[in-house]
């Protein structure tokens, strides 16, 4: 094809077929780009005209060096196993620069369980959103490289909405719940190699050590709990945490119920299926160790023949969780508040208690205390004693107000601005998406243009649950 330069490689397409199935997109009539992610495909080195990269990532034409397939997974679904889920909505397209391109959206698999195969718009523009904004965050994520129309519409709970494909850049797909998969068929070969294969693709270092599966497992554990201190400093929830949506390479994956906190608590939740707060603000943390617990059953028959040996093993490396979260959480709150290691993190404690208490905004209170006075960060608060006396130790720690700036955002995607986004996307007109998106790519400035974007929703703008899928 004229015009088209994407170099696909297909690691994963060469595994076993019993990992995969192979499928072709379904295309749509009238398609249309709403984003292309112009600097990420340069990274990644696609270069393709705009006609092009449209009808690729409809899913229109197959390109030259591709090889569609929709991934095989289990998954622990709130606690519950399902023992096979498997890419229902996405299709793999292949490998460029080491990542994962995929399309969510394109048409129906053999694990779509009698669903379309379809996106919604409005979770195609959610997803190229916010994980944007986390990529610009700082926080390790999968990339939006283009959000599509696709002028037709899919049947949801709410009646008919418009669709869209979605493609996502990931250092790859797999899970938790691709182990899961092969364990629950008693497939210990397909475990050594998908094992073998993970460590070839994202830690190389532990390539040919005494121990490689139990190494595999600490390095997992060291990027998921890293990953959810950083979440957590910034106020993110995931939503849907299950033990498909958590990714061995340690990235973010799987924007569905997702949003960052507004007024602080730890048991802060949006997720509308999440009725029980399993995966609250303040939950993440047992919950990455509950799903890496799951991740290190499925390497028992790899770490050890004597299964007694194996479990010692296995709980013997997540033990280590705790500590490595407490660490990276005691140093993201440091920078958050400025402090050097020798404060006492009781000022942390006391400073997160008084948001709790008085249900304050937990970005916009560290931007007034990042870029504001005290006078600035005392009207965030309706009884001011408590916080004039936390002002006071804080200053007396000497907090280093210039670093703070360098951690605390200005701007989060908030959930009423992507609201707002989405139904006027629904309604054709994709400027508040275009300029939210533009907005976000600096979220550690001062942007007197987007200066709105820093405000608290009103009363009648409030967005207490986010739905999950597409």
């Amino acid at each position: 094809m004229q015009g088209m330069q994407i170099p696909f490689e297909n690691t994963y397409a060469r595994l076993p077929e019993r990992f995969f199935v192979r499928q072709e997109p379904d295309g749509f009539a009238h398609p249309e780009m709403i984003q292309w992610n112009a600097s990420l495909a340069e990274e990644l080195g696609i270069k393709l005209e705009e006609s092009n990269a449209l009808a690729i990532f409809s899913g229109n034409q197959v390109a030259e060096g591709s090889a569609p397939l929709a991934q095989a997974y289990s998954g622990h679904q709130f606690g519950g196993f399902s023992p096979q889920l498997g890419d229902g909505r996405a299709l793999l397209l292949g490998e460029v620069a080491g990542r994962d391109i995929q399309l969510k959206g394109p048409g129906p698999t053999a694990f779509s369980r009698r669903g379309d195969g379809k996106s919604a718009l409005g979770p195609v523009l959610r997803e190229y959103l916010v994980s944007e904004a986390m990529h610009a965050l700082g926080v390790p994520t999968t990339r939006a490289l283009a959000a599509i129309a696709t002028n037709e519409s899919v049947l949801r709970r709410e009646g008919l909405v418009p669709g869209g494909v979605f493609t996502r850049v990931a250092a790859s797909h797999v899970r938790v719940g691709t182990f899961e998969y092969l364990a629950a068929r008693r497939d210990t070969d397909g475990l050594a190699i998908l094992a073998d294969y993970v460590i070839t693709r994202h830690y190389p270092e532990i390539t040919g050590t005494d121990a490689p599966h139990i190494a595999l497992l600490e390095c997992v554990l060291r990027a998921q709990a890293r990953l959810i201190a950083q979440w957590m400093s910034l106020g993110f929830i995931h939503g849907v945490m299950n033990t498909d949506n958590m990714a061995i390479s340690g990235e973010t994956i799987d924007y569905g119920p997702c949003a960052f906190m507004e007024a602080f608590h730890p048991k802060c939740v949006f997720s509308a299926i999440d009725t029980q707060g399993r995966y609250a603000w303040g939950n993440q943390p047992e919950m990455a160790l509950w799903n890496l617990t799951r991740f290190a059953e499925t390497l028992l028959p790899l770490i050890d023949p004597n299964l007694a040996v194996a479990k010692e093993k296995a709980e013997s490396t997540l033990r280590k969780f705790q500590t490595i979260f407490e660490e990276e959480y005691d140093r993201r709150f440091r920078a958050k508040f400025g402090l050097s290691n020798n404060v006492s993190p009781e000022l942390i404690e006391q400073g997160l208690a008084i948001l709790e208490k008085q249900n304050i905004d937990y970005t916009l209170f560290f931007r007034e205390l990042s870029w504001g006075e005290d006078d600035a960060v005392a009207n965030l608060f309706e009884d001011t004693q408590a916080i004039h006396q936390w002002l006071s130790d804080w200053n007396k720690s000497a907090p280093n107000t210039q670093a703070m700036r360098c951690t605390n955002p200005v701007l989060i995607p908030r959930n009423h601005q992507i609201e707002q986004a989405l139904q006027a996307a629904y309604q054709g007109d994709y400027a508040p998406f275009r300029r939210l998106s533009r907005a976000l790519e600096s979220p550690f400035e001062i942007q007197k243009e987007f200066s709105d974007l820093e405000s608290l929703p009103k009363t009648e703008e409030i967005v207490p649950h986010t739905f999950c899928g597409t």
